[in-house]
């Protein structure tokens, strides 16, 4: 697999890593299609992409909205007629005790986070198994391998993305089509900005872990480079990666460590 003059689908592309990764790629030639809910922010996005502007189209989206997701994608395969990768990008954070947290607030990080992708990667992947090639790429976080403080219904989307795909692959194996698990650290982007408090609100502030975490610019390189690599699972970030190792080796080093991490 390689990049190179992919028809790509990005969600989540109006700012952030989206947005990164879309101007990024834009430069390998490919034609790429961007959704996330704000329409002007992908038009931006656009302006700051290379190349023909005709290779770039922007599809608004809503993956809380089910229906929506099925319009996007009519109107995605339509733009090139078909899509080579998938990136699943678009998602919603959260910063809130447990016991704080309103039900609807968990809905709402499920429908985006994982039911919205699994209806996305389940439109896309009839055609890329019958061309026998595609890839699909999701980007769930460090907290789709373990959970700490405030990200009680984060880290269970992520977990469950991790679960689906997992799954997904060893059906698929003999499809052609590469699954791609990317798991960020703290990546300076406003998710915490728009994380959600447990009244539902957003947070609109900045954590400082996140603020001091690696650009997206640097993620995105790496990313593009496991894409290109064919990975199956990548863990990008600094040093916070390393609690995926000590969570595996030791468990209660790892569990009375977590309780008081800083992780805002």
């Amino acid at each position: 697999m390689s990049v190179h003059n992919k028809v790509i689908w990005i969600t989540g592309a109006s700012s952030g890593i989206g947005a990164s990764l879309a101007v990024e790629l834009s430069k390998f030639n490919c034609k790429l299609i961007l959704s996330a809910r704000n329409e002007q922010k992908l038009l931006e996005t656009k302006s700051e992409c290379v190349g023909n502007p005709d290779d770039v189209v922007v599809v608004p989206l809503d993956l809380s909205r089910l229906e929506d997701v099925t319009r996007a994608y009519e109107v995605a395969v339509q733009s090139f007629g078909k899509i080579d990768i998938l990136i699943n990008n678009a998602g919603i954070s959260q910063r809130s005790l447990t016991v704080d947290t309103d039900l609807d607030v968990y809905a709402k990080i499920m429908n985006i986070n994982y039911l919205g992708t699994v209806a996305i990667t389940k439109l896309v992947l009839p055609e890329m198994i019958e061309r026998g090639s595609g890839q699909l790429v999701t980007i769930t976080s460090l907290v789709g391998k373990f959970g700490t403080p405030y990200r009680s219904g984060y880290a269970a989307s992520k977990h469950a993305l991790h679960g689906f795909f997992d799954s997904l692959r060893a059906e698929i194996h003999t499809k052609g089509i590469n699954v791609l698990l990317v798991c960020p650290g703290f990546i300076q982007t406003d998710i915490s900005k728009n994380a959600l408090v447990g009244n539902g609100a957003n947070q609109g502030t900045m954590d400082s872990a996140q603020e001091n975490g690696m650009t997206p610019a640097v993620f995105v390189q790496r990313l593009i480079t496991a894409m290109n690599s064919n990975k199956e699972e990548v863990c990008i970030g600094g040093k916070e990666t390393y609690g995926i190792w000590i969570k595996r080796f030791f468990p209660g080093l790892f569990s009375k460590m977590i309780r008081n991490v800083k992780v805002t």
